[in-house]
């Protein structure tokens, strides 16, 4: 598979403890705030790169009752560091013992390719924001699948311009839901779909994409190149390669369908930090929230 620029190193760490894991993702940082308070980590999770990182260089997921580190670019030091020094995570009212973490570092695991790629979305991928949820529902079938097509390659454009990468081959997506019918979230505000997809870019396994990324949705996963942790990957991934194989060809004249890399919106968030301004949307990662019972 041939490589046309320098691809950004990656991290999945997974924890195994003594019980199954029932806590949010903003719970898991709390404690590790509490109990590491200077370690390297902690502007990662606590909200002190909001703008400095537009796309979180540190996740944290609970997938299958486990606890699931990933960590991009400046972020893999500092996941590698904090897994060596886990033992105990104290929620107050819950103790979980680690008696092991599983952790694989990538130096590829991140960039275009001339093959394509399939993914599956393990939580909900939220595509749709109050604004463009209103145009989705005035489409037809036809036009919602073309919308969702270019949202979810610009969402992929945006993961690469902003760990640095130089994306010169245009995104191409094929989208494949369960249905094009919405799931609304967030009192109705935004809209979620479930389903899986092919492009002509490498992602490493378990980061989100889209919104609500440290909320713990857009988890996607591809049985290429599987982390090579146990069979229970496979497992959450739900057989998702048993009608495709995970990497296949990019069809003829696929750069009719895909988008120029550099056609995506500037974030709100670079547009207030150029200005000085700041932003009114809330930092949920402060001890605000991870002070509260999710």
């Amino acid at each position: 598979m041939s490589k046309d620029q320098s691809y950004i190193k990656s991290v999945v760490a997974r924890l195994s403890t003594d019980k199954p894991v029932r806590k949010t993702s903003y719970q898991v940082k709390g404690v590790l705030m509490r109990e590491f308070p200077d370690d390297p980590i902690v502007p990662f999770i606590n909200g002190s790169y909001r703008n400095d990182f537009l796309y979180p260089r540190v996740q944290v997921k609970i997938l299958n009752e486990q606890i699931y580190f990933i960590g991009v670019k400046e972020g893999v030091e500092s996941i590698e560091s904090m897994v060596e020094k886990l033992d105990i995570l104290n929620f107050g009212n819950i103790t979980f013992k680690v008696e092991s973490v599983d952790t694989e570092v990538c130096d590829d695991g991140l960039g275009s390719t001339d093959k394509t790629i399939q993914y599956k979305f393990l939580t909900p991928w939220i595509a749709l924001n109050q604004i463009n949820l209103k145009r989705y529902k005035a489409l037809t079938d036809k036009d919602r699948l073309i919308l969702l097509r270019r949202l979810l390659s610009q969402n992929i454009a945006f993961v690469g311009k902003e760990v640095g990468l130089t994306l010169e081959k245009r995104i191409f997506v094929d989208l494949s839901l369960e249905s094009l019918q919405t799931n609304l979230m967030d009192e109705g505000k935004m809209g979620s779909f479930d389903g899986k997809f092919r492009t002509n870019f490498i992602l490493p396994n378990f980061i989100g994409l889209g919104n609500g990324i440290t909320k713990g949705y857009g988890v996607l996963f591809s049985q290429f190149n599987p982390i090579d942790f146990s069979l229970e990957e496979l497992e959450l991934a739900n057989n998702q390669s048993d009608d495709h194989e995970p990497v296949g060809e990019l069809p003829e004249g696929w750069e009719d369908e895909a988008i120029d890399p550099n056609d995506i919106p500037q974030s709100k968030r670079l547009k207030n930090s150029e200005k000085g301004k700041g932003t009114k949307e809330p930092n949920f990662n402060t001890s605000k929230y991870h002070s509260k019972t999710h």
